[in-house]
């Protein structure tokens, strides 16, 4: 039976469920949404790229905006946010209206993530607050194991607007479980935008947003270039590459998992063990997923490691930056979308240069290495101060 902190925890990630599914859906749907808009596949390419600059953009600006609400009215206005861009979505008719409707959604993004890793957080005891924070991000894992497959197979066997309207639907589930399992809050006080800009900006809490988009831009140079990587390496199938994917996502709800236990007791440690391991299994991953058991093996175990590095370095940025949590959290969720766009670019790069797709692992090898060098850096800083 579940304490009654952790019906609330529970009911943001729900939200955060809801979130992750209509974030990586459209990758499935890109062909069909296209055909439905009237646009070109790398038109319809751009929307992705939209949303994650409404992400970066609006996670801070929004989240300074409901400093005025109580956290629980700000995690349902941010729902409702997200429902009515849904809605938006599943009533589009052009690509206007499509790209509009997308950057709605992607305003609620940042900061109900930002607000519901606070609110998690302080709903949980002391000893269990590095898992509260990986059970908001659980909801993400598992959107890409359960939500994303069964929206994009909607949209494929139906019609994609039906994939829209089903997620704004998980929303309204949301809404009805944080309303009803989340104590009353106090409204705010109002912050000191000035302190809390001067939190964000200090060198500790800027190392730590840069360490997030490193990892994450170790994250996305892989996981953009999956399918020919796999296919290069290990002469994978459509199917097989379908059944890595699937362990992909099997490892993050893992990794995630693991890194709250782990994050309860040194979010320090858990930084050090799994950037450490996500350059150890980066370096091998070319030489481990040459046969189709060694690259399920080794796909597994860099989920497990990339996806653990979450809980901890959300748990940075709120420490660091603790005169305002609630913005270094948005923020640092910012940080991770725009990872998500270098780290794409970067596998592009490596590829237009001339080498092979053998070689992406080794460059996000690189920018984790680059990412646990920063965390020993911090590290060391405050020890010195």
């Amino acid at each position: 039976m579940l304490a009654a902190y952790q019906w609330g925890i529970f009911a943001i990630a729900l939200g955060t469920f809801g979130i992750g599914t209509t974030e990586f859906m459209p990758m499935g749907l890109l062909p069909v949404i296209a055909d439905g808009v009237n646009a070109s596949i790398p038109a319809a390419g751009l929307l992705i790229s939209a949303y994650a600059v409404g992400v970066m953009i609006g996670a801070p600006l929004i989240t300074l905006y409901l400093t005025r609400f109580s956290q629980k009215t700000s995690l349902i206005a941010l729902m409702v946010i997200f429902v009515i861009g849904n809605v938006l979505s599943a009533m589009s008719v052009n690509y206007e209206t499509f790209l509009f409707s997308r950057i709605i959604t992607s305003l609620s993004h940042g900061a109900f993530f930002g607000i519901g890793a606070v609110v998690a957080m302080n709903l949980a005891p002391y000893h269990k607050k590095g898992s509260a924070v990986a059970s908001i991000f659980l909801g993400l894992t598992i959107a890409n194991i359960v939500g994303v497959p069964i929206t994009t197979w909607l949209g494929q066997t139906f019609d994609w607007r039906i994939s829209f309207a089903v997620t704004a639907l998980l929303g309204v589930v949301a809404i009805m479980g944080i309303s009803r399992s989340l104590p009353s809050m106090p409204k705010a006080v109002k912050p000191d935008v000035k302190n809390e800009l001067k939190a964000i900006m200090q060198p500790a809490a800027l190392r730590a947003f840069a360490t997030t988009v490193m990892c994450a831009g170790s994250m996305f140079t892989l996981y953009t270039y999956i399918a020919p990587i796999m296919q290069t390496l290990a002469q994978a199938s459509d199917n097989a590459i379908a059944t890595m994917l699937a362990l992909t996502g099997i490892g993050f709800t893992l990794g995630n998992y693991v890194s709250g236990k782990i994050t309860d007791k040194s979010p320090d440690l858990a930084l050090f063990v799994f950037l450490g391991l996500q350059v150890f299994v980066l370096v091998l991953f070319r030489f481990s997923s040459t046969t189709l058991i060694g690259a399920g093996m080794t796909i597994l175990l860099w989920g497990v490691v990339i996806f653990g590095s979450g809980p901890p370095l959300q748990m940075q940025v709120m420490k660091i930056a603790d005169q305002a949590p609630g913005l270094a959290s948005s923020i640092n969720i910012g940080a991770f979308n725009l990872g998500n766009a270098l780290g794409a670019a970067l596998g592009g790069l490596v590829i237009s240069i001339g080498f092979s797709f053998e070689w992406i692992p080794t460059a996000a090898g690189l920018l984790s290495f680059l990412a646990l060098i920063m965390v020993w850096f911090n590290r060391r800083s405050s020890k010195l101060a």
